[in-house]
């Protein structure tokens, strides 16, 4: 059987306008059976759509804070670094995917845009932004594989149904400083964190589209229910 192609959207280093990619996100890829490919930035519709034509699904992958322009806000003092062409790419490339019906995977960064892309909003600092009595680590104070919280799954969802039905709440790990505030029109919340913060969302009316708040390709090689995420968005690809 012939292997899906993945593209993925690479990160951009702003001060030597360099694009690079974790390679755990590649492994991730080809360890649940498909071939990842790279797209790059400054292309045109035309170029766009023609690679979304070659592959068989669009994973987001995690990076920096997306312009607040974006989502209609002025920019927050403590937002972080942002990456005009990623946007710009990325903003183009999600509707293109999305009219072209292709499974869609967002991860950490990648459900923000998602978000973004459909018309919701983020926390640009989550610190100064959102509250909670209960204090949980969203910045990961030790190694990217070790979980630092945990995350209820909503029965009945997409996320419920990749993982299984009995399984309630999964450990994460946590890497990222913003998060969605408003769910865009369209998205429907699938896994919160013990402090209520969204940590996935899903389009029920779509074939596949999945955003996790969460760095699942760090733990695919040791935890079941991460391989699962990477292997129901392949499988969703072929």
């Amino acid at each position: 059987m012939k292997k899906p192609i993945i593209g993925l959207t690479p990160s951009h280093e702003t001060d030597k306008d360099k694009l690079f990619i974790n390679s755990i996100y590649l492994r991730s890829v080809r360890n649940a059976g498909a071939i990842p490919m790279i797209f790059p930035y400054e292309l045109t519709e035309e170029d766009l759509r023609e690679l979304v034509d070659q592959v068989d699904g669009v994973l987001f992958t995690g990076g920096d804070d997306i312009h607040p322009f974006m989502y209609g806000e002025e920019t927050h003092a403590k937002c972080g670094n942002i990456s005009q062409p990623r946007d710009s790419m990325e903003m183009a490339l999600f509707p293109i995917a999305l009219e072209a019906g292709k499974p869609i995977f967002g991860i950490c960064r990648g459900i923000q845009l998602i978000n973004t892309a459909m018309g919701g909003t983020l926390y640009q600092d989550i610190p100064s932004q959102f509250s909670s009595e209960l204090s949980v680590a969203h910045v990961q104070p030790f190694a990217y594989k070790v979980p630092s919280h945990t995350v209820d799954v909503t029965p009945g969802t997409l996320l419920s149904r990749i993982l299984g039905e009995e399984i309630t709440s999964i450990a994460v790990n946590s890497m990222h400083h913003q998060a969605i505030k408003d769910v865009a029109p369209g998205l429907e919340v699938c896994g919160y964190g013990p402090d209520q913060m969204i940590e996935a969302v899903y389009a029920p009316d779509y074939p596949f589209l999945l955003g996790v708040q969460w760095h699942p390709e760090h733990l695919a090689a040791i935890q079941p229910e991460a391989a699962a995420l990477f292997r129901a968005f392949v499988d969703a690809c072929k």
